[in-house]
């Protein structure tokens, strides 16, 4: 996490609408569940894209 308040937080809300604070860096993209993993071709899938909607929640 780096020193005592160096890490940039952002509110984001989730599916049930509440309202969580992430790493800014964490803000545009999320990590897949299970069965997101993979894409089609068998690719290992990083990161899925985050709403806009979810990241306007300041």
């Amino acid at each position: 996490m780096g020193k005592t308040g160096s890490v940039q937080w952002t509110k984001i809300k989730g599916r049930k609408g509440q309202i969580r604070q992430v790493p800014n860096s964490e803000s545009t993209h999320k990590n897949p569940g299970p069965l997101q993993k993979y894409t089609s071709s068998g690719a290992r899938r990083r990161k899925i894209a985050r709403s806009a909607k979810a990241i306007a929640a300041r």
